[in-house]
């Protein structure tokens, strides 16, 4: 049997990790990563990889009994009758995606389009995500209502060995206050990348300052935009942006500051204090991108649009003062109901069925055993 996994083009992350890790050694064979060079420190020593970008890349899709991946695999390979194609994508979508967008350049989603097509099963994080992801991709095959294998880890018995692990991993003392600021893209510093590097929307140096030695802040990129900024080496601040996976950064952080991204939705699974840095809202809602609902009526968690409005809430959350906990609650019920730590045991069938395929067996993808087991 033969699994080839990708995340956030090339990384060692995500939920294909997770699915890597749980069941490399239950279903042998060769299990094989499509790697970033300059993500490749990322990934364990006895991982077999190959770089995404070239043609090892496409003879091990082509070759293929399973893919599991999270995102588009954006070269030309030619999808065997026999392979099976898991898309676990990797977020809960706030912000419009797809054919919903409000702007792509010209030709990106027929592009895209075509590795949609190669799609067997889609992965839905929760249900009210189920008919937006469907309707977004124009996808008519089955969609797993399983929750993500990533988030497995928010609530596992593990959880608070890897906090200590990763705090001290990155120099967290106890006691200091972890921010993880987790900000998304905008399409067009990626299609139009600005002159000179992208830089933070938010002023980290002088926050950081004002907060002082009691909190640190851990600024993380967009993964389609990381290769676009500097690392931060600022007193107060220690860069997570090439931090291989951000699951391990939920629980090393006390609160979150986000704007847009899907990153909340996860975080929420951990009960943590989260904020909005909302800057931009009125542009990223009506013309980049859109939303497929109105944020500020559900969010679980304060939004601000100014630096000093933002030092004020964190200061609130290390004193204890938090709010809109019944808010919270009710965001945790709408998008996390599948965050019970069973999403990977869930897609065990996949394999099996992989498995079963490459051994010359029959069967094709069993979607209804699969919907009854999520």
């Amino acid at each position: 049997m033969r699994v080839v996994y990708n995340a956030f083009d090339g990384r060692y992350s995500d939920s294909p990790r997770v699915l890597y890790e749980t069941y490399r050694h239950t279903y042998p064979g060769e299990h094989v990563w499509l790697a970033d060079p300059d993500h490749q420190h990322g990934f364990p020593a006895d991982a077999l990889t190959v770089p995404i970008d070239s043609d090892a890349a496409v003879d091990a899709l082509e070759s293929a009994d399973l893919v599991v991946a999270n995102t588009h695999l954006e070269m030309e390979w030619r999808k065997s009758p026999r392979t099976t194609y898991l898309q676990t994508w990797h977020g809960t979508p706030l912000k419009r995606i797809h054919h919903d967008v409000l702007w792509a350049p010209e030709g990106r989603l027929a592009e895209l389009d075509r590795d949609v097509a190669r799609w067997d099963l889609l992965l839905s994080p929760n249900p009210v995500s189920t008919p937006r992801l469907r309707a977004a991709f124009g996808y008519t095959g089955p969609v797993l209502e399983t929750g993500y294998p990533r988030n497995d880890l928010l609530v596992s018995p593990q959880a608070p060995a890897v906090r200590a692990r990763v705090r001290a991993e990155l120099g967290l003392p106890e006691g200091v206050t972890a921010v993880l600021y987790t900000p998304t893209w905008r399409d067009r510093d990626y299609f139009e990348p600005p002159a000179g590097g992208l830089r933070y929307a938010l002023p980290l140096d002088e926050l950081a300052a004002a907060l002082g030695p009691g909190f640190r802040l851990l600024p993380r990129l967009h993964y389609k935009v990381t290769h676009l900024g500097a690392a931060q080496e600022l007193p107060g601040v220690v860069d997570v942006s090439r931090y291989p996976d951000v699951a391990e950064l939920y629980l090393a952080a006390d609160v979150m500051v986000t704007d847009y991204s899907s990153t909340m939705f996860d975080f929420a699974a951990t009960g943590k204090p989260i904020a909005f840095y909302a800057y931009d809202l009125d542009a990223y809602r009506d013309t980049l991108r859109g939303f497929y609902f109105d944020l500020e009526p559900v969010a679980p968690g304060p939004l601000v649009h100014e630096p000093d409005e933002l030092l004020d809430v964190l200061t609130d959350v290390r004193a204890g003062r938090t709010t809109r906990r019944r808010r919270y609650r009710r965001f945790r019920q709408t998008f996390n109901p599948l965050d019970d730590g069973r999403s990977t045991e869930r897609l065990h069938a996949v394999y099996e069925d992989a498995a079963r395929r490459a051994a010359g067996g029959a069967g094709a993808v069993a979607a209804h055993r699969l919907a009854a087991a999520s």
